[in-house]
Protein backbone atom coordinates (compact mmCIF):
# COMPACT_ATOMS: atom_id res chain seq x y z
CA UNK A 1 0.00 0.00 0.00
CA UNK A 2 2.35 2.24 1.37
CA UNK A 3 4.70 1.91 -2.26
CA UNK A 4 1.76 2.12 -4.38
CA UNK A 5 0.78 5.69 -2.76
CA UNK A 6 4.94 6.43 -3.44
CA UNK A 7 4.65 5.63 -7.03
CA UNK A 8 1.25 7.63 -7.33
CA UNK A 9 3.20 9.93 -5.87
CA UNK A 10 6.09 10.03 -8.49
CA UNK A 11 3.81 9.72 -11.12
CA UNK A 12 1.82 12.80 -10.57
CA UNK A 13 4.93 14.96 -10.43
CA UNK A 14 6.24 13.46 -13.77
CA UNK A 15 2.63 14.90 -15.38
CA UNK A 16 3.29 18.22 -13.33
CA UNK A 17 6.54 18.72 -14.96
CA UNK A 18 5.12 17.05 -18.07
CA UNK A 19 2.32 19.54 -18.19
CA UNK A 20 4.49 22.71 -17.44
CA UNK A 21 7.38 22.10 -20.26
CA UNK A 22 4.22 21.67 -22.64
CA UNK A 23 3.27 25.21 -21.50
CA UNK A 24 5.96 26.37 -22.08
CA UNK A 25 6.33 25.36 -25.89
CA UNK A 26 2.40 26.86 -26.19
CA UNK A 27 2.40 30.31 -26.96
CA UNK A 28 -0.49 32.58 -25.12
CA UNK A 29 -1.46 33.45 -28.88
CA UNK A 30 -1.90 29.53 -29.73
CA UNK A 31 -4.17 28.66 -26.73
CA UNK A 32 -6.80 31.70 -27.69
CA UNK A 33 -6.78 30.35 -30.82
CA UNK A 34 -7.95 27.17 -29.39
CA UNK A 35 -10.63 29.07 -27.32
CA UNK A 36 -13.53 27.49 -30.06
CA UNK A 37 -11.92 23.72 -29.45
CA UNK A 38 -11.97 24.81 -25.48
CA UNK A 39 -15.06 25.93 -24.89
CA UNK A 40 -16.73 24.20 -27.83
CA UNK A 41 -15.65 20.91 -28.22
CA UNK A 42 -13.85 20.45 -24.32
CA UNK A 43 -17.11 22.09 -23.09
CA UNK A 44 -19.65 20.18 -24.81
CA UNK A 45 -18.21 16.75 -24.10
CA UNK A 46 -18.68 17.83 -20.11
CA UNK A 47 -21.68 18.83 -20.06
CA UNK A 48 -23.28 16.15 -22.45
CA UNK A 49 -21.37 13.39 -20.48
CA UNK A 50 -22.75 14.84 -17.53
CA UNK A 51 -25.95 15.02 -18.69
CA UNK A 52 -26.38 11.34 -20.51
CA UNK A 53 -24.70 9.74 -17.28
CA UNK A 54 -27.13 11.74 -14.76
CA UNK A 55 -30.33 10.37 -16.93
CA UNK A 56 -29.01 7.09 -16.95
CA UNK A 57 -28.34 6.94 -13.20
CA UNK A 58 -32.15 8.23 -12.40
CA UNK A 59 -33.24 5.66 -14.53
CA UNK A 60 -31.33 3.24 -12.90
CA UNK A 61 -33.05 4.38 -9.96
CA UNK A 62 -30.42 7.05 -8.35
CA UNK A 63 -31.74 10.33 -6.90
CA UNK A 64 -30.92 13.84 -9.07
CA UNK A 65 -28.28 14.86 -6.40
CA UNK A 66 -26.29 11.73 -6.29
CA UNK A 67 -27.30 11.17 -10.16
CA UNK A 68 -25.88 14.43 -11.26
CA UNK A 69 -22.80 14.41 -8.27
CA UNK A 70 -21.61 10.79 -10.28
CA UNK A 71 -22.68 11.93 -13.58
CA UNK A 72 -20.07 15.35 -13.05
CA UNK A 73 -17.36 13.13 -12.13
CA UNK A 74 -17.94 10.51 -14.66
CA UNK A 75 -17.68 13.22 -17.79
CA UNK A 76 -13.90 13.85 -16.24
CA UNK A 77 -10.72 11.43 -17.67
CA UNK A 78 -7.43 11.32 -16.42
CA UNK A 79 -5.53 13.85 -18.20
CA UNK A 80 -2.38 11.86 -16.72
CA UNK A 81 -2.92 8.45 -18.94
CA UNK A 82 -3.96 10.60 -22.12
CA UNK A 83 -1.17 13.00 -22.41
CA UNK A 84 1.18 10.07 -22.36
CA UNK A 85 -0.26 8.33 -25.11
CA UNK A 86 -0.22 11.45 -27.58
CA UNK A 87 3.19 12.25 -26.01
CA UNK A 88 4.36 8.58 -26.88
CA UNK A 89 2.57 8.85 -30.45
CA UNK A 90 3.76 12.24 -31.03
CA UNK A 91 0.08 13.73 -32.06
CA UNK A 92 -0.09 16.00 -29.90
CA UNK A 93 0.86 18.61 -32.79
CA UNK A 94 -1.39 17.35 -34.78
CA UNK A 95 -5.11 18.15 -35.21
CA UNK A 96 -6.60 15.36 -33.44
CA UNK A 97 -3.92 15.87 -30.82
CA UNK A 98 -4.70 19.32 -30.32
CA UNK A 99 -8.66 18.89 -30.03
CA UNK A 100 -8.15 15.70 -27.41
CA UNK A 101 -5.85 18.17 -25.24
CA UNK A 102 -8.39 20.96 -25.90
CA UNK A 103 -10.92 18.72 -23.98
CA UNK A 104 -8.84 17.40 -21.20
CA UNK A 105 -7.51 21.05 -20.47
CA UNK A 106 -11.73 21.81 -20.41
CA UNK A 107 -12.25 18.94 -18.17
CA UNK A 108 -9.85 20.78 -15.53
CA UNK A 109 -11.22 23.84 -15.33
CA UNK A 110 -14.43 22.41 -15.36
CA UNK A 111 -13.11 20.93 -11.96
CA UNK A 112 -13.60 24.48 -10.29
CA UNK A 113 -17.18 24.64 -10.53
CA UNK A 114 -17.86 20.91 -9.75
CA UNK A 115 -15.82 20.85 -6.17
CA UNK A 116 -17.99 24.52 -5.46
CA UNK A 117 -21.28 22.48 -6.50
CA UNK A 118 -20.43 19.43 -5.03
CA UNK A 119 -21.15 20.42 -1.22
CA UNK A 120 -24.25 21.74 -2.56
CA UNK A 121 -25.39 19.13 -4.16
CA UNK A 122 -24.55 16.88 -0.82
CA UNK A 123 -27.16 14.98 1.31
CA UNK A 124 -28.11 16.18 4.81
CA UNK A 125 -26.79 12.76 6.27
CA UNK A 126 -23.57 12.71 4.51
CA UNK A 127 -23.04 16.59 5.22
CA UNK A 128 -23.96 16.03 8.65
CA UNK A 129 -21.01 12.96 8.87
CA UNK A 130 -18.58 15.27 7.21
CA UNK A 131 -19.48 18.02 9.96
CA UNK A 132 -18.42 15.07 12.32
CA UNK A 133 -15.78 13.89 10.83
CA UNK A 134 -13.60 17.32 10.71
CA UNK A 135 -14.29 17.59 14.30
CA UNK A 136 -13.12 14.19 14.91
CA UNK A 137 -9.72 14.93 13.51
CA UNK A 138 -9.03 18.33 15.14
CA UNK A 139 -6.95 16.69 17.90
CA UNK A 140 -5.28 13.71 16.58
CA UNK A 141 -3.35 11.39 17.90
CA UNK A 142 0.26 12.57 18.66
CA UNK A 143 1.63 9.86 15.95
CA UNK A 144 -0.92 11.30 13.83
CA UNK A 145 -0.32 14.58 13.96
CA UNK A 146 3.63 14.42 13.71
CA UNK A 147 2.95 12.31 10.12
CA UNK A 148 0.23 14.81 8.74
CA UNK A 149 3.16 17.37 8.37
CA UNK A 150 3.17 21.30 8.57
CA UNK A 151 1.33 22.23 5.90
CA UNK A 152 -1.90 20.16 7.38
CA UNK A 153 -3.97 22.73 9.28
CA UNK A 154 -3.73 25.26 6.31
CA UNK A 155 -5.00 22.30 4.12
CA UNK A 156 -7.51 21.23 6.82
CA UNK A 157 -8.57 25.02 7.23
CA UNK A 158 -9.44 25.37 3.49
CA UNK A 159 -11.43 22.33 3.19
CA UNK A 160 -13.10 23.52 5.90
CA UNK A 161 -14.33 26.84 4.00
CA UNK A 162 -17.75 26.69 2.30
CA UNK A 163 -18.44 26.37 -1.18
CA UNK A 164 -18.45 29.81 -2.32
CA UNK A 165 -14.93 30.87 -0.26
CA UNK A 166 -13.24 27.83 -1.34
CA UNK A 167 -14.29 28.89 -5.14
CA UNK A 168 -13.27 32.16 -4.55
CA UNK A 169 -9.92 31.29 -3.05
CA UNK A 170 -9.17 28.62 -5.83
CA UNK A 171 -9.97 31.96 -8.17
CA UNK A 172 -6.93 34.37 -6.32
CA UNK A 173 -4.81 31.13 -7.02
CA UNK A 174 -5.35 31.09 -10.32
CA UNK A 175 -5.03 34.58 -10.65
CA UNK A 176 -2.35 34.99 -8.99
CA UNK A 177 -0.43 32.38 -10.46
CA UNK A 178 -0.92 34.63 -13.97
CA UNK A 179 -0.02 38.09 -12.12
CA UNK A 180 2.92 36.61 -10.82
CA UNK A 181 3.97 34.79 -13.74
CA UNK A 182 3.89 37.92 -15.60
CA UNK A 183 5.21 40.60 -12.93
CA UNK A 184 7.58 38.60 -10.97
CA UNK A 185 9.16 36.19 -12.88
CA UNK A 186 11.42 38.09 -15.36
CA UNK A 187 13.04 40.13 -12.53
CA UNK A 188 13.33 36.80 -10.22
CA UNK A 189 14.99 34.81 -12.75
CA UNK A 190 17.09 37.75 -14.32
CA UNK A 191 18.62 38.02 -10.73
CA UNK A 192 19.60 34.36 -10.74
CA UNK A 193 20.92 34.44 -14.24
CA UNK A 194 23.01 37.60 -13.11
CA UNK A 195 24.38 35.44 -10.30
CA UNK A 196 25.78 32.45 -12.72
CA UNK A 197 25.09 29.86 -10.23
CA UNK A 198 23.59 26.80 -12.42
CA UNK A 199 22.47 24.97 -9.45
CA UNK A 200 20.53 28.10 -8.18
CA UNK A 201 18.62 28.58 -11.45
CA UNK A 202 17.94 25.00 -11.23
CA UNK A 203 16.37 25.17 -7.56
CA UNK A 204 14.09 28.36 -8.80
CA UNK A 205 13.04 26.47 -11.65
CA UNK A 206 11.69 23.62 -9.39
CA UNK A 207 10.58 25.53 -6.58
CA UNK A 208 8.00 27.35 -9.00
CA UNK A 209 7.03 24.10 -10.60
CA UNK A 210 6.58 22.63 -6.54
CA UNK A 211 5.09 25.49 -5.63
CA UNK A 212 2.30 25.93 -7.61
CA UNK A 213 1.77 22.36 -7.68
CA UNK A 214 1.24 22.76 -4.00
CA UNK A 215 -1.14 25.40 -4.08
CA UNK A 216 -3.32 24.41 -7.04
CA UNK A 217 -3.61 20.92 -4.56
CA UNK A 218 -3.98 23.11 -1.06
CA UNK A 219 -7.51 24.49 -2.93
CA UNK A 220 -8.36 20.86 -4.62
CA UNK A 221 -7.75 21.29 -7.84
CA UNK A 222 -5.63 19.27 -10.55
CA UNK A 223 -1.70 20.62 -9.93
CA UNK A 224 -1.49 19.90 -13.54
CA UNK A 225 -3.38 22.62 -14.71
CA UNK A 226 -1.17 25.59 -12.67
CA UNK A 227 2.02 24.54 -13.94
CA UNK A 228 -0.13 24.31 -17.53
CA UNK A 229 -1.14 27.67 -16.96
CA UNK A 230 2.55 28.80 -15.15
CA UNK A 231 4.04 27.46 -18.07
CA UNK A 232 1.89 29.20 -20.61
CA UNK A 233 2.23 32.70 -19.13
CA UNK A 234 6.21 32.21 -19.10
CA UNK A 235 5.97 31.12 -22.90
CA UNK A 236 7.46 34.36 -24.09
CA UNK A 237 9.21 34.79 -21.35
CA UNK A 238 13.30 35.24 -22.47
CA UNK A 239 14.35 32.21 -19.76
CA UNK A 240 11.85 29.93 -21.56
CA UNK A 241 14.72 28.08 -22.93
CA UNK A 242 16.71 28.03 -19.86
CA UNK A 243 13.54 26.66 -17.43
CA UNK A 244 13.19 24.26 -20.05
CA UNK A 245 16.95 22.90 -19.55
CA UNK A 246 16.84 23.17 -15.88
CA UNK A 247 13.77 21.03 -15.64
CA UNK A 248 15.04 18.51 -18.34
Amino acid sequence: GGETADLQHFTEFGVVLMLFLIGLELDPRALWDMRTRLLGLGGAQVALTTLALTAALMAAGYGLNVALVLGMIGALSSTAIVLQVLTEKNLMRSAGGRAGFSVLLAQDIAVIPILALIPVLALPELRAAATAGRIGITNPAPDAAQAEGAAEPLITLVQSLPGWAATGVALAIVAGIVLAGHYLSRPVFRFVHAARLPEMSTFISLLVVLGIAFLMMLVGLSPALGTFLAGVVLANSEFRHQLEADLK
